[in-house]
């Protein structure tokens, strides 16, 4: 069987190369880079499964940058193209994601489309009943950067949104490709797989908040943040996990899906969606006042990044700390080794960590490692418990 896969980022090169242990597989992007290096079994992404696989497993993938080569006599095409949340129209950006769908409806009628982008809730039916068709799925990702084809070999659960023939199949592809056969499958309405895309992210942003908060409120008393924390995670309703504090939530997909989810509340009665992104404003202030307070003359941010083994930076909560840093007339520098530019938002990348650490009276990190425990001295962080 012939799967196409538009977008490589990581969602879309995960289930890639998920699927080409069986079938065959055509990767299609923009970036000539990302073909090439896919073509020469090079992960253009950091994820250690995704390299170890690319380099040394026998997948059935190529990849293109051609849609004609892509999409024809193509099966399925999944569609894992950006979505990006615009703040003007206050909703997510599905212009990629429309462009890939009118490409496969010229290119291959009859393939069966399944988004895995993020979408609003109510997009998988208006578009279908606007172009009078049945062969368009949403089955959301629930992946982690740099975990992402472990995440998929080790699903949490199988979710997709059409009660069909064509929904069964794809969800027994993904089953079949992954190493866990006892996978909870949820096969639904395409709504109802929309929303729990955007209440799952809701959640876990509602989560980061809440510790984050708790420990504002310990910072703000003297009190210990790591004992409060401790006490309340050993209650077995609420669990260890997802509690280490940090400057907010941040990444790809926790800002914008919250946002849409409240975006999508417009006409319904609600008040926690709205206070959970809030909060994460509020925070990124708490934040930067602590660090202004410390009167620093230059502040180096270590990393941008928002988790260990991850190379995207994209709206990283620490961004947001540093322009308030630069507001209040704050010079500002940058550690970042996947970064390759002079200069990020005006604030000067210093390639060398020892002179970044030297020119530095404060570092900011949202997490800590060990390249940096010997200036700990200066360094501001909230990382209790050294995990993400």
């Amino acid at each position: 069987m012939k799967i196409a896969v538009a977008g490589m980022g990581y969602v879309g090169l995960s289930n890639a190369v998920l699927l080409a242990q069986r079938h065959e597989v055509v990767a299609l992007d923009i970036d000539a880079d990302r073909v090439d290096a896919i073509n020469a079994r090079r992960s253009p992404i950091e994820d250690p499964d995704i390299e170890e696989f690319l380099a040394g497993r026998s997948l059935n993938l190529r990849a293109t940058a051609d849609p004609q080569d892509a999409y024809s006599g193509a099966r399925f095409v999944i569609v894992a193209t950006p979505t990006d949340y615009d703040p003007v129209a206050n909703f997510f950006d599905t212009s990629s994601v429309e462009a890939v769908i009118d490409q496969v409806r010229r290119i291959e009628p009859d393939a069966t489309i399944v988004i895995k982008s993020t979408i609003p809730v109510g997009f998988t039916d208006r578009v279908s009943e606007q172009l009078q068709v049945d062969n368009i799925v949403f089955a959301p990702e629930f992946l982690r950067e740099g975990k992402a084809l472990h995440d998929n070999l080790h699903p949490s659960r199988i979710v997709v949104g059409q009660r069909s023939e064509r929904g069964k199949e794809f969800a027994d592809l993904m089953l079949e490709g992954s190493l866990e056969p006892q996978t909870q499958v949820l096969v639904t309405d395409a709504k109802q797989a929309e929303a729990i895309k955007l209440f799952a992210n809701t959640y876990l942003a509602m989560r980061v908040a809440f510790f984050n908060e708790l420990d504002t409120f310990a910072s703000s008393h003297g009190m210990d943040s790591r004992d409060i924390i401790a006490g309340v995670s050993l209650d077995p309703r609420v669990g260890g996990h997802y509690n280490n504090p940090s400057f907010g939530y941040g990444g790809y997909c926790l800002p914008k899906d919250t946002k849409q989810l409240l975006a999508n509340y417009e006409e319904v009665p609600q008040a926690l969606i709205r206070a959970v992104v809030e909060a994460n404003r509020t925070r990124k202030d708490f934040v930067a006042e602590q660090i202004l307070a410390l009167e620093p003359e230059v502040v180096g941010i270590y990393r941008l990044v928002m988790k260990e083994g991850s190379d995207n930076y994209r709206t990283s909560s620490v961004q947001g700390i540093m322009k308030r840093l630069k507001a209040k007339g704050v010079e500002v520098i940058v550690y970042e080794p996947v970064l390759t530019e002079p200069h990020f938002y005006h604030s000067e990348v210093v390639a060398d960590l020892e002179q970044f650490k030297a020119r530095s009276s404060v570092i900011v990190a949202n997490r800590v490692s060990d390249e940096i425990r010997d200036v700990m001295d200066k360094v501001y962080t909230r990382d209790l418990f050294g995990r993400d």
